[in-house]
């Protein structure tokens, strides 16, 4: 269900036809995107998922840790997310006092509306004495609900610092969950979210292409199922996957998480082949891609850029409550 925030900016922008506005085909939208930058103080933090030329462009490219990072300091005027809803909001959480914009306020996350703020709050009440650890992917509300936020790259990190003798809610994603339990050691109670990407490989044509080239290391992301896990010499975040390929002396990978990391990856080991693992579904590049990532679009982040639009909003009470556990996270994180 829409929060009232997101739902009243979609119907400003569905007033202003915002989305509907037109370019001319010749335009050259990074030449135009940079003096946008220039003219409007703004800077462009980008997910290692968009599309190679918004990632070409931006600021700052990262994984969820590191754009939390870099979204608190930042100190321009605005703030351009190329990446999905929630990560704009984080960024307007840590930072209230600036304006954030969204290419597309639609791009959305799987796992994010798989886990809605009141649906956690009546599990919370069935189990008073757990503390609830959610995964960043997640809403502005959901995250106000919880004592902790954490990333792939810090779950580890986060679940080992709270007392074992606590009781752990984790949520949304199982598979992450799942994957942090056999590493800790730790039972915790496991939200029933996945990440429709990462649970999208094919073990069977993982297993073929591995055939095909019997050098290669398999590295996966650990939102990816189990048995995809199992196969992996290297599990990681994204940001932890571009360093083991960069650090490995293979030279080839077979690259279990979304496609548009494959872009950042291939510039730090230009000598290196990197093979996205095969998807279950036959689509156009074989590979697992996040239909809400590729939302956003140069046009789209040039007409954002233009117009100001759309501009997250989070209501005081929920920055103040969100921003709780984001910041314990980064504490623990930069221990």
């Amino acid at each position: 269900m829409m929060d009232t925030n997101l739902q009243q900016a979609k119907e400003t922008l569905e007033e202003n036809g915002y989305l509907k506005l037109s370019t001319p085909e010749s335009m050259d939208f990074a030449a135009e995107i940079k003096k946008l930058k220039k003219e409007k103080n703004a800077v462009i933090l980008a997910h290692y998922y968009q599309e190679p030329e918004i990632q070409d462009i931006a600021d700052f490219v990262g994984d969820s840790l590191a754009l939390s990072y870099k979204a608190a300091e930042v100190d321009a005027d605005i703030i351009v997310f190329a990446g999905v809803h929630f990560m704009a909001e984080t960024a307007k959480i840590l930072n209230p006092s600036k304006k954030v914009i969204l290419p597309d306020l639609n791009a959305g996350c799987s796992l994010s509306e798989s886990c809605e703020a009141k649906d956690l709050k009546a599990f919370k009440e069935k189990h008073p004495d757990h503390i609830v650890i959610t995964y960043v992917n997640t809403s502005a509300e959901v995250k106000a609900l919880s004592d902790l936020c954490c990333t792939s790259s810090n779950a580890k990190k986060i679940v080992d610092s709270v007392p074992l003798d606590q009781p752990i809610i984790f949520a949304p994603d199982k598979n992450l969950g799942a994957w942090i339990q056999k590493e800790t050691g730790r039972e915790m109670l496991l939200w029933d979210g996945a990440c429709i990407v990462h649970e999208a490989f094919s073990i069977d044509k993982l297993l073929k292409t591995f055939e095909i080239n019997p050098k290669a290391k398999i590295i996966a992301h650990p939102e990816s199922e189990a048995h995809i896990l199992k196969t992996a010499e290297y599990i990681g975040s994204t940001s932890g996957l571009i360093n083991y390929v960069k650090n490995n002396e293979a030279n080839q990978f077979i690259v279990a998480t979304e496609a548009g990391i494959l872009h950042e990856m291939q510039k730090e080991v230009p000598d290196k082949e990197l093979i996205p693992a095969p998807a279950q579904e036959d689509n156009s590049c074989a590979c697992s891609e996040c239909p809400y990532m590729k939302m956003n679009t140069m046009q789209k982040l040039y007409l954002c850029m233009k117009h100001e639009l759309p501009e997250i909003h989070v209501s005081k009470e929920i920055q103040q409550k969100a921003l709780v556990p984001i910041q314990r996270m980064l504490e623990i994180s930069s221990r």
